[in-house]
């Protein structure tokens, strides 16, 4: 029996659990984790001798911790999201 592309399509199919929006969500969350650890990154000094305080930032020490939780959690929600 020769199955149609519209029944392989269709969202109650067993054998594919993700479809192409889920797959899309999971890359957005993706490049947000991406972000966030980019955005940690850096801060350290040329010399042992000598402390930069840049490593403190309100960017390193907030937002990117805030970014790579959002990007996980939005990760879980493509997952288990039914289209």
């Amino acid at each position: 029996m020769k199955r149609r592309f519209s029944q392989i399509s269709d969202p109650n199919d067993g054998r594919m659990p993700l479809s192409m929006k889920n797959y899309v969500l999971l890359a957005a969350g993706l490049a947000v984790i991406i972000l966030g650890f980019v955005l940690m990154s850096g801060g350290g000094s040329d010399s042992p001798e000598e402390f930069n305080y840049a490593m403190f930032s309100w960017r390193r020490i907030t937002l990117a911790p805030i970014l790579v939780i959002a990007g996980f959690a939005f990760e879980i929600y493509a997952i288990l999201k039914r289209f």
